[in-house]
């Protein structure tokens, strides 16, 4: 069992109270039962977490809605395995939605996860994505260093071009500069 799927067990179960109902979700649920814990109410947080993930895994597209409405959760771990989920879904969908959560304003402090599964994706819609998002936290004392951070190391990872010019401007920040020198050395120079 990889870790990120450990993590999740872990924190599920703890949260249904190792109730039966959760080892069946966890472990014995077919896909149709699990997309009815999806569209049906009354099924608690963890009940839907557990279907969408699973769902996921198994490339099947109709966790993708609640797969991207936990990538945007306020909780990191919900963000963490829905962005794991996402990245194994096969959804062409994807990128565009985690491009739409990397760059929304209102949401930014939720914005971690969203900007590193883009990176993974390497999806068109990340360089510009993670462009916008890091010039946008270029401000004096924006506090969401972290989600700028994410955005450094992901456009260096990139390797595109295009981030020349917010990365040199990451260069002034203290909190980035180092990783800026080292995302820039990953982009390769143009002829």
């Amino acid at each position: 069992m990889d870790e990120e799927l450990r993590s999740l067990t872990e924190r599920l179960r703890r949260e249904s109270g190792g109730s039966a109902a959760y080892e069946r979700l966890a472990a014995g649920a077919d896909r149709d039962e699990l997309a009815g814990v999806l569209t049906e109410s009354g099924h608690p947080l963890w009940a839907r977490e557990v279907a969408a993930f699973r769902l996921g895994l198994a490339g099947d597209r109709r966790a993708f809605e609640a797969l991207v409405l936990l990538l945007n959760h306020r909780d990191p771990p919900r963000c963490a395995s829905a962005a794991y989920a996402l990245a194994r879904l096969g959804d062409p969908r994807t990128a565009r939605a985690a491009a739409a959560l990397a760059t929304n304003e209102l949401r930014v402090a939720y914005a971690l996860h969203p900007v590193r599964l883009l990176v993974e994706l390497r999806a068109p819609e990340a360089v510009p994505a993670l462009i916008t998002t890091l010039r946008r936290r270029l401000t004096p004392h924006d506090p969401y260093r972290r989600v700028a951070l994410a955005c450094v190391e992901g456009l260096g990872a990139l390797g595109d071009d295009r981030a020349r010019p917010v990365l040199n401007e990451a260069l002034a920040h203290p909190a980035l500069a180092e990783a800026a020198v080292h995302a820039l050395a990953r982009i390769p120079r143009q002829r």
